[in-house]
């Protein structure tokens, strides 16, 4: 979801954010400190809600209601739990080195525990964001939505998003 929102943005030329970074206070070691909602809403508003055009991954599932009615278009990346799992591995590698999420590494309790978090996303299974969460908030929204098949090669996806938002 970041790489897709940071490719759009590079395509279009303009802000990317993303709502982890508002989500968390930043902390050391990173994410393991909620910002309160308010406080997130207040930080975005000063960062970029206000400005030009910008471009925001991440989910708002559950606290970012007041910043629905900006939107012009809502892009729903869909991956499968197996890549997704796979991508998230590859991610926690690159964010904090290999040996970090290894077992006996600083972060693996850490690590595994969101990996079992994320594997439960489509199934529903466990407290937080989840696949029938996210198409019940879509369902809702008043402004175009675009989903997307996240197997896809990220410029195929970024290709099919700009000639769905000239259009």
């Amino acid at each position: 979801m970041t790489s897709l929102g940071r490719a759009l943005a590079d395509a279009l030329a303009i802000a990317h954010h993303d709502t982890d970074d508002y989500f968390w206070r930043p902390t050391n070691p990173p994410y393991s400190e909620i910002r309160e909602v308010a406080d997130r809403l207040r930080l975005m508003s000063e960062v970029f809600l206000d400005g030009p055009d910008w471009v925001l991954s991440g989910s708002l599932d559950g606290w970012g209601s007041p910043i629905v009615p900006l939107f012009d278009v809502v892009i729903f990346l869909y991956v499968p739990t197996a890549i997704r799992l796979e991508r998230l591995r590859a991610r926690e590698s690159r964010r904090f080195g290999a040996d970090a999420a290894a077992p006996g590494g600083s972060r693996h309790h850490e690590a595994e525990k969101f990996f079992e978090w994320a594997s439960h996303y489509d199934d529903g299974t466990l407290v937080g964001r989840n696949l029938a969460r996210h198409q019940a908030w879509l369902a809702g929204l008043r402004c175009h939505v675009i989903r997307l098949d996240g197997v896809r090669p990220l410029p195929d996806l970024v290709r099919e998003v700009l000639v769905a938002i000239e259009s």
